[in-house]
């Protein structure tokens, strides 16, 4: 892979002195940590702001009817959730502390999405009362549950099913979760995913609207996406077919990677974008399928390059032609 320039990796807003001293947004670090304390993160919102609108914009200019989704488990805080708001992306939670974050910033329910895959009665409550757009549904058991919460509640709930496409995105193993051997979602190989789009189109309290899957974190290749993205639009023709499932809604999840150090230089927005779009319009004219909206998933790739980890250094310990240690407080 190509070296990405250091510059990069830090916020936009990032400036060195000729004294060396950082600052960002033109707030001087060594100020901010004599404020504050460290251990500190500093996340700076001009660039947060540009990322969020780098992904509407390539993803709209190749496919409007996409709504890209901030994943807020990389950072979830009111001040993030105000401003992803303002930029008019979606979001989506994993824990009934995530809803609270964004029940707190007064997030808009219709653009909020409940994942994760041990959701209890307490959060799917708290969450068909809020008026929650969308919960994506991982287990039979939540299909169940779910169906009796939204009875008691009266409402109608718009879900999507995860399901596990068995294909592996070559990233870390324990951050890999659309193979076979995964605790998400409902795998197309064993016959499971049937069973639950049969389970759930039959439950009057339930509406499902479409079909997600997430490969892992962090991606680096682009072919996983094409592979994994043909292989579940094949398998929602032939339950359209037999069961009558329309899909209005489809997810290829997130995943997407960010620069971490110099020499490894992931590929770019409009790379995934061009890779997620075409195999969509190429499966959905190969398997008659009318183009759903699309829901892009990122998380890290959003605020991963506004963050910065702010530490103070300790004690310092020199092994001769060997290393130097150096301890910071985090």
């Amino acid at each position: 892979m190509s070296n990405i320039p250091e510059s990069e990796l830090l916020p936009i807003t990032a400036d060195l002195s000729a004294k060396n001293r950082l600052s960002i947004g033109g707030c001087d670090v060594r100020d901010l940590v004599q404020r504050y304390g460290s251990p500190l993160y500093i996340y700076d919102e001009a660039t947060l702001r540009g990322m969020c609108r780098d992904f509407v914009d390539s993803f709209t200019n190749l496919y409007p009817r996409t709504q890209i989704e901030y994943s807020s488990k990389a950072f979830a805080n009111p001040s993030i959730s105000k401003i992803i708001d303002e930029e008019g992306l979606h979001m989506d939670v994993v824990t009934g502390g995530e809803l609270a974050v964004a029940i707190a910033a007064d997030f808009p329910p219709e653009r909020l999405n409940f994942h994760g895959n041990n959701k209890g009665r307490e959060e799917l409550t708290e969450a068909v009362k809020y008026g929650i757009g969308n919960i994506t549904v991982d287990s039979f058991a939540e299909i169940d549950l779910l169906s009796e919460v939204a009875q008691e509640l009266g409402v109608r709930q718009n879900i999507m099913l995860r399901l596990s496409p068995s294909i592996d995105p070559h990233t870390h193993l324990l951050t890999t979760t659309g193979i076979l051997d995964s605790k998400f979602g409902f795998s197309i190989e064993t016959g499971d995913a049937e069973i639950a789009i049969e389970k759930a189109i039959a439950q009057p309290s339930l509406n499902t609207e479409g079909l997600h899957f997430h490969l892992g974190s962090p991606i680096f290749e682009l072919e996983p996406y094409s592979e994994a993205i043909d292989y579940v639009l094949e398998f929602a023709s032939r339950m359209r077919k037999k069961f009558g499932l329309e899909l209005k809604k489809f997810s290829p999840g997130g995943g997407f990677a960010v620069g971490y150090v110099t020499n490894i230089l992931p590929p770019g927005m409009g790379e995934y974008a061009s890779e997620i779009v075409t195999a969509i319009r190429s499966a959905c004219d190969r398997y008659g399928l009318d183009e759903p909206e699309l829901i892009v998933e990122p998380g890290r790739a959003i605020v991963g390059r506004s963050g910065v980890a702010v530490y103070t250094v300790g004690g310092i310990k020199t092994i001769p032609e060997v290393r130097t240690y150096v301890s910071v407080d985090g």
